[in-house]
C-alpha cells in the first residue's frame, strides 16, 4: 500500500463518498487509488474553484465532511476562493493541496507555490505532509478538526510522497460529529432572565446557531412579547410557522425588523454573528452564543451568555414573568403587515406582464412552483435579494448561497455539490448572468454526470448589484451592462435541454416544464436590468449616500407570499395575549 491508497482508504473509513477536482499529473497516485478503491469517486469538474464550491454545498447538505482536491501550482489556487467560501459558512471540508516534487521545493521550480502559506486565512488548519511516517495519523488529525471546528482542513502533499511506500499499518480510528451540549453559566442565565423580565419591549434576532432552538426562541417570544427577527442564513429555519416574524434586517433586509430593534429597549442577538453594526441599535443588548469569540465583536454587549441557544432557553424559562403588556408586539406586528403590503404593488398587478420580466416575479413564481423539499442555490448579487425576499421557507425546503463571503458564480457550482448529495431532492440553481458566465464550463459538470440541476438564469445582461453600489453613491453606472447572452443556446450547445423566456405570459408554463423535468434543464428568463432594491432603512452614513440617491431608479422589491404570513400574523395578535 502506498501513501495515496492509505490516504484514500482513511477517506472512505470517515464516510467520505467522492471527492471533487481536476484531475492532474501530482494528483495521479491519488485519481489512480480512488479508481481502484470500491465506496469512493472522482467528480471531474471543469475549474477548481467549483470542485471546492461543490464540497462545501455537500458538507451543508448533509453535515458531514466532504472533499476537494488541486494539482500542485495554478489547480490548487483556483482552490481558495470556494474554500474562502466554505469556512466562513462552517462547512466542514478538507482539501489536498497536491504539490511540485519535493526534491525542487525553494529552486523556482515550474508551477513552484506554497501552500502550506497561502490556505491558512482561509482554513482552520493547514499542514503538510511531508513523509510517509506522518500517515494515517495526519491525514486522521486533518479529518477531525475539520468535523470539529466546521471550517477547512488544507493537506499539502506532493506527488512523490503520495507514491512512497506506506510506513505505518492503515488501523482504523473513529470520528467524533456528535456535539456535546454547552450549558451557560447560572450567573449569566439570571442576569439575562432579569433583564428580560424588566425590559417593556424586548426584539429577539436570531441566525442559523439558533436553528436547532426553534421552538424553544417561540416559547420565549410568547413568554416576553417579542417580535422575532431573523438572518439571511437564519431565515430557512425560523420564519416559517412563526406568529411573531418580523422579517430580516441588513442590506437585503425586509419588513419591521430594524424598526422593531432600534424601537427595543432590549435586544436579544442569539445564535448570530451578524456582520453590520450599522444595522444594529447598539443600545442595551444580549448576546448568545457557543463561541465566545463572537460575543461583542460587532456591537457592545451588556448581558453575555456563553452556551447553546437550546440549553440557554430552557434555562431561562423557569426564570422568566410572562409579559402582560402586548402592545409593542402587536404595533409591531402591524407595521410589519403594513410594510409588505405597501411594497407588494412592485410586482402585482399590471407589474407581473410589463416587459421585460420583473425578477420579483421570476423568483415568486419559482417559489410557488418548486418542491416542497426543494434545496435553492443562489448566486451573489440581486438574486441574494430575490432569494431572501421570495422564496419561502418551510422547514424542509434549503437555501444555499455565498452568504458570508460574497463570492460570485457560487450557484451552479454550489447546485453539483447540493444534487450529488441529495439525489432524489430537486436542486435549483438561481444563476445571475454575470455569475454563469465567471464558471460557464459546470455547465459541462452537469452534462457530464446527468445532473438534474434545474438552472433558473436570470439574465438582465448587468452586473445588477454593482450597478446599484454606484448608482446610490451618486455615480454613474460604468462598465457594468455587457451585450446580451443568450444562455439557452449555450445550454442547447453542450447538450443541455433550454428555453428561453422573454415575455411574462410565458414564464409560468415555461418555469413548470423545466422543474418536471427529470434530466438538467436550463432556463434563461430576460429580466428587467432596472429592477434594483433597497435595504428597509438606510442612511447616508450608513452606506455611503445610500439615501441620497436622488433621481436614481430603484424599485423596492416586494416579498412575495410572505405579506400573507404578515397579514395571520396580524390577524393572531389578538390571540398572542
Amino acid at each position: 500500500m502506498n501513501i495515496a491508497e492509505q490516504f484514500v482508504r482513511v477517506l472512505v473509513q470517515a464516510g467520505v463518498r467522492r471527492v471533487y477536482g481536476v484531475v492532474g499529473d501530482s494528483l495521479n497516485p491519488v485519481v489512480d487509488a480512488i479508481r481502484r478503491i470500491d465506496g469512493i469517486d472522482w467528480v471531474h469538474v471543469h475549474n477548481e474553484e467549483a470542485a471546492a464550491f461543490a464540497a462545501a454545498a455537500e458538507a451543508q447538505v448533509t453535515g458531514r465532511l466532504a472533499v476537494c482536491a488541486g494539482s500542485c501550482g495554478p489547480g490548487n489556487t483556483h482552490l481558495i476562493q470556494g474554500l474562502y467560501d466554505a469556512q466562513r459558512s462552517g462547512a466542514p471540508v478538507l482539501a489536498l493541496a497536491s504539490d511540485i516534487p519535493s526534491e525542487h521545493k525553494g529552486t523556482g521550480f515550474f508551477q513552484e507555490t506554497h501552500p502550506e502559506r497561502m490556505f491558512v486565512d482561509c482554513s482552520t488548519w493547514c499542514e503538510t505532509i511531508q513523509n510517509a511516517g506522518q500517515m494515517p495519523r495526519l491525514l486522521r488529525v486533518a479529518i477531525q478538526r475539520a468535523i470539529g471546528d466546521q471550517g477547512v482542513s488544507v493537506l499539502v502533499m506532493a506527488g512523490d510522497v503520495a507514491d512512497l511506500k506506506a510506513t505505518h499499518p492503515l488501523g482504523e480510528s473513529a470520528f467524533v460529529s456528535e456535539r456535546a451540549t454547552l450549558s451557560p453559566p447560572e450567573s449569566q442565565v439570571r442576569a439575562l432572565a432579569q433583564a428580560l423580565n424588566d425590559a417593556e419591549k424586548v426584539v429577539l434576532f436570531a441566525g442559523a446557531g439558533a436553528r436547532d432552538a426553534r421552538e424553544e426562541l417561540l416559547d420565549l417570544a410568547s413568554t416576553v412579547a417579542a417580535p422575532i427577527g431573523h438572518t439571511l442564513r437564519g431565515k430557512e429555519f425560523l420564519q416559517y410557522d412563526n406568529p411573531y416574524d418580523v422579517g430580516m434586517s441588513g442590506l437585503l433586509g425586509y419588513g419591521a425588523c430594524w424598526e422593531a430593534m432600534h424601537d427595543a429597549d432590549l435586544v436579544v442577538l442569539l445564535g448570530t454573528d451578524f456582520p453590520y453594526p450599522e444595522f444594529l441599535p447598539g443600545s442595551r443588548t444580549a448576546q448568545i452564543d457557543r463561541d465566545l469569540g463572537r460575543i461583542g465583536r460587532r456591537v457592545p454587549v451588556q448581558l453575555p451568555v456563553h452556551g447553546d441557544v437550546r440549553e440557554t432557553l430552557l434555562a431561562l424559562r423557569p426564570l422568566l414573568h410572562r409579559t402582560p403588556d402586548r402592545e409593542f408586539l402587536k404595533r409591531t406586528l402591524q407595521r410589519h403587515e403594513k410594510i409588505l403590503s405597501g411594497v407588494v404593488d412592485a410586482y402585482t398587478g399590471d407589474a407581473r406582464q410589463r416587459t421585460p420580466i420583473h425578477p420579483e416575479y421570476v423568483a415568486d413564481v419559482l417559489d410557488e412552483l418548486a418542491d416542497d423539499d426543494a434545496i435553492f442555490t443562489v448566486d451573489t448579487g440581486m438574486n441574494n435579494v430575490w432569494a431572501a425576499r421570495y422564496l419561502t421557507p418551510n422547514g424542509r425546503r434549503r437555501v444555499m448561497g455565498s452568504f458570508w463571503h460574497g463570492s460570485m458564480a457560487n450557484a451552479l457550482p454550489h447546485a453539483v455539490g447540493a444534487q450529488f448529495a441529495a439525489p432524489g431532492r430537486q436542486v435549483v440553481s438561481m444563476s445571475g448572468d454575470g455569475g454563469l458566465a465567471m464558471l460557464l464550463g459546470e455547465l459541462l459538470t452537469v452534462r457530464r454526470h446527468h445532473l438534474p440541476i434545474k438552472t433558473i438564469v436570470f439574465n438582465n445582461s448587468s452586473l445588477g448589484m454593482v450597478k446599484l453600489e454606484m448608482l446610490v453613491e451618486g455615480l454613474p453606472d460604468h462598465e457594468t451592462d455587457h451585450d446580451p447572452i443568450d444562455y439557452a443556446m449555450i445550454a442547447a450547445g453542450v447538450g443541455i435541454p433550454s428555453l428561453r423566456i422573454e415575455r411574462p405570459e410565458e414564464l409560468r408554463a415555461g418555469l413548470a416544464k423545466a422543474l418536471a423535468a427529470d434530466g438538467p434543464v436550463l432556463v434563461d428568463v430576460v429580466t428587467d436590468p432596472n429592477a434594483l432594491s433597497m435595504p428597509p432603512h438606510v442612511s447616508g452614513e450608513q452606506i455611503r449616500g445610500f439615501a441620497t440617491a436622488a433621481g436614481r431608479t430603484v424599485l423596492s422589491g416586494g416579498v412575495g407570499r410572505m405579506v400573507d404570513l404578515a397579514r395571520a400574523n396580524l390577524r393572531n395578535a389578538g390571540a398572542l395575549r
